[in-house]
């Protein structure tokens, strides 16, 4: 009998000892003055971490809820944005366009591709009307990470506002909102940043504040300017998730002790330990270039089915793995290695994953992969990550 699952998916991921035990203290009241602190707390924790000297404001949703909110705050009903879709995700973006009046420019992406920045130059030349660029820094349905620092580069010296989904990419990636000049970062809780699903968080630059100064609020709930107002005073507008914000309080203190270098370096070693070890069992991954460092997606060859290998991995071996997303829901296995997780549980999850493959119709050659995966996690761990790709 399984005494437990390992939980290696996109989200939500495993949570570390001391953030649980603070969401298990006694409950305390949002509006009294012992809340002040946990927020005080949070609010240094959470500018360090999208490394930014504006206000980073929770948000009681999903990911999806700061989305929105990017979306009726910063821009107007009939105004054009570019919403970059390489995935799911990229495919929310106009859809939450469509819903609250904006008009969606789409711009379809290969699924395993990034964007081309140069693409998104000449469209954003050809038609002058467009004020923003809507596009994930890691698409987590694929696996590709966008390039968000060269796209911020194109927006800077236009009247177009940058707006970057970093749910599968801040706490994991680096993802500097001040030195990037990206114009509105948001993530979720429950990727990186190790606490379960509820919370979202959401910073804009002060030329995004501008242009949200203009914009009449769409929704009741989602205000941005009221939310900004209300976390200058340690509050939130609305009733603080609690326990959550809690959490969150502790998980900033481990990111803070941890420190984001060390960060970077262990998600860095734990994708190149994943991909490595699909690699050695013959197997093409979705993103062969530019690749998230959250996650990996494996692609299935023809008649493995990759939702039959996740259940077989999960039902066998207490290994929780993701199929894929929309067209691609069998054709692909994702292997999360993001937020509370090792080596050693990546180790234990390309384990599962390699018997869970074979046991559904596929066929692995290579006997020493897991040692080939673990060799390319200490290789990665000693040199770190490159470095054009941090600054």
């Amino acid at each position: 009998m399984l005494n437990k699952m390992r939980l290696l998916t996109p989200g939500p991921t495993p949570l570390p000892e001391e953030v649980r035990l603070a969401m298990a203290r006694d409950m305390i009241h949002h509006r009294k003055a012992e809340f002040l602190p946990v927020m005080q707390d949070v609010r240094a924790g959470l500018k360090y971490l999208f490394q930014t000297s504006q206000e980073v404001m929770p948000l009681s949703c999903s990911g999806t809820g700061a989305m929105a909110a990017a979306v009726t705050n910063l821009f107007s009903p009939g105004e054009k944005i570019l919403c970059v879709e390489g995935g799911k995700f990229g495919e929310r973006w106009g859809e939450i366009c469509d819903m609250h009046g904006q008009i969606p420019v789409r711009m379809p992406v290969e699924w395993g591709q990034a964007v081309d920045p140069q693409a998104v130059r000449a469209i954003l030349d050809a038609d002058p009307s467009i004020t923003g660029v809507c596009v994930q820094a890691s698409e987590t349905s694929t696996g590709v990470l966008h390039p968000v620092k060269e796209l911020a580069k194109i927006t800077k010296g236009r009247d177009v506002l940058l707006v970057v989904d970093g749910i599968s990419a801040v706490g994991i990636s680096p993802c500097p909102m001040d030195a990037w000049e990206l114009d509105c970062l948001l993530t979720g809780s429950q990727k990186g940043l190790m606490l379960p699903p509820g919370l979202a968080f959401i910073a804009c630059s002060d030329k995004a504040w501008a242009k949200c100064a203009t914009v009449k609020p769409a929704n009741f709930y989602f205000q941005l300017q009221g939310e900004r107002e209300k976390i200058a005073k340690n509050q939130t507008m609305f009733t603080s998730s609690v326990g959550l914000l809690v959490g969150l309080r502790e998980s900033m203190r481990l990111f803070r002790e941890f420190g984001l270098e060390n960060l970077f370096r262990k998600q860095w070693a734990l994708t190149m330990m994943a991909r490595e070890g699909a690699a050695a069992m013959g197997l093409t991954l979705l993103a062969p270039d530019s690749f998230t460092w959250g996650l990996t997606a494996i692609k299935m060859p023809l008649g493995v089915d990759g939702s039959a290998v996740v259940k077989a991995a999960s039902n066998d071996y207490g290994v929780v793995l993701a199929a894929g997303q929309g067209h691609m829901k069998d054709q692909v296995v994702r292997l999360g290695h993001m937020g509370h997780v090792d080596f050693g549980d990546v180790l234990a999850g390309l384990a599962a994953f390699r018997e869970a493959f074979v046991a559904s119709g596929g066929y692995v050659s290579c006997p020493d992969c897991l040692e080939r995966a673990m060799n390319a996690y200490g290789q990665a761990m000693k040199s770190g990550p490159p470095a054009h790709l941090c600054a």
